[in-house]
């Protein structure tokens, strides 16, 4: 299932690019990209709760036009493929992209990875397996035949690197499970779970945090009753990146801004909500050749389907 929705990312049909007049074209090249009106459209991956990332994106935007100039628009599309084609088709210029979708943007769309994050003092993450405390499931073997729940089809920590987590088991990652559920964020899989409506889930995780504490605040007792009982080979932190074409005079000072924004006392405290991030390191597209070995392992299509 985790494989045939990323096929169907591939080869969605940009049907958007049409439907302006030219006048209306002359009125849009007019104004500057990155003007107020031609903001740089920014996406970020709904993997966590959409309405606080709108919030905190918007926050994030008023201190990059502090720091560049620029006026950003902030959008959290339906899922991580919504916001690849969209970059693909030229509708986003900015992506918050996690490894996976980045490597598919970057293979089909020319998509450049132009930050990587950094969580925790680490510019890496894992994917965890967690389950409850009073199931008697201490490791990964004890879900067999169990009920689980992936993230997006299309993340890279819940989901690909979960399925590769079994698979180096021994196991098939399409038979293990009795039933399969996509839940979409991190923070539903971790509801999920510690609703008893599936046995075992797939969330991210860092050194010292996962995705458990994005619920915490309503679901007091979340780290006392789920645990994880199993993490995946290491994963490269996601990323910021940028459209084909994206202009490199504007590339230079979303780059610069983000820098800022975070060495900045209330830009830290911005990243932090956002996405859980202490900072960024400057990065190139070879950093995430290890997520396109999983990929070619786990059989995931990513060349260019005609």
């Amino acid at each position: 299932m985790c494989r045939k929705l990323v096929l169907l990312l591939v080869v969605i049909p940009m049907l958007l690019s049409g439907g302006c007049s030219k006048h209306g074209a002359k009125q849009v090249r007019q104004a500057p990209l990155g003007s107020p009106q031609n903001p740089i459209k920014m996406a970020l991956v709904p993997s966590l709760d959409t309405r606080k990332l709108i919030v905190s994106g918007e926050r994030l935007a008023e201190l990059l036009k502090k720091h560049t100039g620029l006026t950003f628009e902030v959008t959290v599309p339906t899922s991580y493929a919504a916001v690849v084609s969209a970059m693909g088709a030229g509708k986003v210029d900015v992506g918050w992209l996690s490894p996976l979708p980045y490597v598919i943007a970057h293979d089909q769309y020319g998509v450049r990875v132009v930050l990587r994050t950094i969580r925790d003092n680490s510019d890496r993450y894992w994917s965890f397996i967690i389950a409850r405390t009073d199931t008697g499931i201490n490791k990964l073997e004890d879900l067999k035949g169990k009920r689980f729940a992936y993230g997006d089809p299309v993340s890279t920590s819940g989901c690909l690197y979960a399925r590769e987590l079994i698979r180096s088991k021994g196991y098939d990652p399409d038979k293990f499970f009795s039933q399969v559920i996509y839940a979409g964020a991190h923070d539903k899989v971790v509801m999920a779970v510690y609703n008893k409506q599936v046995d075992g889930g797939a969330i991210y995780g860092g050194v010292v945090s996962d995705a458990r504490e994005k619920v915490a605040d309503t679901i007091k007792d979340v780290m006392q009753k789920t645990k994880v009982i199993a993490k995946s080979a290491p994963i490269p932190n996601d990323t910021v990146s940028v459209r084909k074409g994206f202009p490199e005079a504007l590339t230079s000072k979303l780059v610069d801004g983000l820098m800022k924004v975070a060495k900045s006392d209330e830009g830290r405290v911005a990243i932090m909500t956002l996405y859980g991030i202490d900072g960024f390191v400057k990065a190139k597209d070879a950093d995430y050749d290890t997520v396109r070995k999983v990929a070619k392992a786990e059989n995931i299509k990513i060349e260019q389907i005609k």
